[in-house]
């Protein structure tokens, strides 16, 4: 009889055990599902006539009910960027849900290569430029949107004699009415100014696009594809197109 107590004490803390590994577990998977839920990612690709080829990376981390830490990097060097010495940005800044389905994300950024420090001119170098930047999302039920507006300026000035410093003033409006989960449609207005520099004296239009753009998305969430496209309003330009296609993780 003292046997079998002993055997099925045994037997139950061997459960009692395994019940606890069990309830901890559970307990963990639990905590590592909330800290995924408070970290985005997303990564998309994009393809212009001016830029080239760009993929373009953002995260973020929830802070609080309504503010995110952000984080984000442009590949310029995947299209004409290679020729500015491997010209690459990264940044950070807050995100804050000021609304329903509206966000303001105000970012700083720095820049590699040498087309802001010095017109291209050299060999790339970290500090080429500073991008204080300001984007406002609009996600809602049938409407969605963005404006973005960036600012590029030399940290440097490694321009030759006869050379200069470039900045660039970007920014883009677009608006869109989402027709069914699945499909969505609406306008696309985009310009890029170079501002000026060391040895410019005058701002000049670099592109000024303005169409259409129609957007495809997975209706439960994750990758879209987007094709813009329209005129140039920028005398001596023609048209435009852009393409980008995205992926949430």
């Amino acid at each position: 009889m003292k046997n079998n107590f002993t055997n099925l004490l045994k037997g139950g803390t061997v459960l009692g055990v395994m019940l606890m590994v069990l309830s901890m577990t559970s307990v963990m998977a639990q905590e590592e599902e909330e800290e995924t839920d408070d970290f985005t990612f997303n990564v998309t690709l994009n393809s212009d006539q001016f830029f080239g080829f760009y993929p373009v990376f953002q995260g973020g981390y929830s802070i609080s009910e309504k503010t995110d830490f952000t984080f984000y990097g442009i590949l310029w060097s995947g299209g004409t960027g290679a020729a500015w010495g491997n010209w690459t940005e990264f940044g950070v800044g807050l995100n804050f849900k000021v609304a329903e389905g509206v966000a303001v994300n105000p970012q700083i950024g720095i820049l590699g290569g040498n087309l802001l420090s010095s017109g291209t001119a050299g060999s790339g170098r970290l500090g080429d430029g500073i991008v204080p930047n300001l984007t406002v999302n609009l996600n809602k039920t049938k409407t969605e949107g963005q404006i973005y507006a960036g600012l590029y300026a030399p940290l440097r000035n490694e321009a030759p004699a006869t050379g200069t410093t470039l900045s660039y003033l970007h920014y883009w409006v677009n608006y869109g009415y989402k027709v069914s989960p699945f499909f969505s449609l609406g306008g696309h207005y985009e310009h890029l100014i170079n501002t000026g520099g060391s040895n410019v004296e005058t701002s000049t239009d670099v592109y000024q696009w303005l169409g259409p753009y129609i957007q495809f998305t997975k209706p439960t969430g994750g990758p879209f594809a987007r094709f813009s496209f329209g005129t140039d309003l920028v005398e001596g330009n023609d048209s435009f197109f852009k393409l980008t296609t995205g992926f949430s993780f």
